[in-house]
């Protein structure tokens, strides 16, 4: 039987000084409300409110923990403060704004400025639903993810890392502005912590290192889900999930295929950020930005009619093969 989700705080709840409008959002770790201040200003709350760990019964306030579950809700509730008071250290127009972070009703509360738009998520299915050969161009992902990296840079400046870098966490705002949201320091903490049974993060954007407890997470974590999130914004679909590639990489050949349509240099970018061996990945964001904006001639390499069918049959042999099926080639051998 599955677990009954926390009821969300009812409209018109005052917390802190803001008064609750709705409900906008909700996930495994916490919920987040429109509210308004004392002026009027609306603003986004952000709840701690673990799925995994508490119960609330509509119109109730506080969460409640179990007995057992107590001391791991304390650490997250810890980790989502600290969390609150460094993203309130930092201001760029690419990390979302904390304004005001307190506790109340036995959890924590973090005030972030309101932003109406949509996610990269919304975009890419959007894009990808008018089925062109580029679901983005080129020019606008570069454009793009040059905005976020001048944030993220920001953010790893700060000793933070984001940790859920996916689609739906950047935000395109109606004046065209894009927007890292939803940062993921309590989600690590519990993660490492506890012994959930659902996925921590997201399959496809996390890098390998987050499926290992005892693994050396950096800026190099971040940026495999920048990667991925370019590849997202090429192929219409996010990557497969790091432990599918660690038996099976099927990356490179997806991204063959994109040969003519994206530039070479845009294609080694995202091979780049999402090498499985955290140390072959960029460093530093910084270098990242450096390649992604680097000046002079791209080259477009187009794949021979040849070399489509080889690439499309190699894709077939690997799709058989997991069904268990054999596949003829032209030549009439069998692979």
């Amino acid at each position: 039987m599955a677990k009954v989700k926390p009821a969300p705080l009812p409209p018109d709840t005052m917390i802190g000084g803001y008064r609750v409008l709705r409900k906008v959002a909700a996930g495994g770790f916490g919920v987040v409300y429109l509210a308004v201040d004392s002026a009027g200003q609306q603003v986004a709350i952000k709840e701690y409110l673990p799925a995994s760990l508490t119960t609330r019964v509509p119109g109730a306030l506080a969460p409640e923990v179990p007995p057992e579950k107590l001391s791991l809700y304390r650490l997250g509730l810890k980790s989502f403060f600290e969390e609150g008071r460094s993203l309130a250290q930092i201001s760029h127009p690419s990390v979302v704004s904390v304004m005001n972070f307190f506790r109340e009703n036995e959890t924590v509360y973090m005030v972030m400025n309101y932003l109406e738009g949509s996610s990269l998520q919304d975009f890419i299915i959007t894009a990808r639903d008018l089925k062109q050969a580029k679901v983005f161009r080129e020019s606008t992902i570069r454009s793009l993810f040059d905005e976020i990296l001048r944030g993220l840079r920001i953010v790893h400046q700060h000793k933070m890392l984001h940790l859920d870098i996916k689609p739906a966490n950047i935000f395109i705002t109606d004046d065209n502005k894009s927007v890292l949201i939803d940062f993921g320091a309590a989600r690590e903490v519990l993660s490492k912590e506890g012994n959930f049974i659902r996925p921590m993060y997201t399959p496809g954007f996390a890098a390998p290192e987050m499926y290992r407890r005892d693994a050396a997470m950096g800026p190099w974590t971040d940026i495999y889900a920048i990667g991925a999130c370019i590849y997202a914004c090429m192929q219409g679909y996010p990557p497969n999930e790091a432990p599918q590639r660690l038996e099976k990489d099927r990356i490179a050949i997806a991204l063959k295929r994109l040969k003519g349509v994206y530039s070479d240099n845009l294609i080694e970018v995202v091979e780049w950020c999402m090498s499985l061996d955290p140390l072959s990945r960029p460093q530093s964001v910084f270098a990242l930005q450096k390649e992604l904006t680097r000046e002079g001639e791209r080259r477009y390499t187009k794949l021979t009619a040849v070399e489509k069918v080889r690439l499309q049959l190699d894709t077939m042999v690997t799709d058989n093969k997991k069904a268990g099926q054999k596949v003829t080639a032209p030549s009439g051998k069998s692979r």
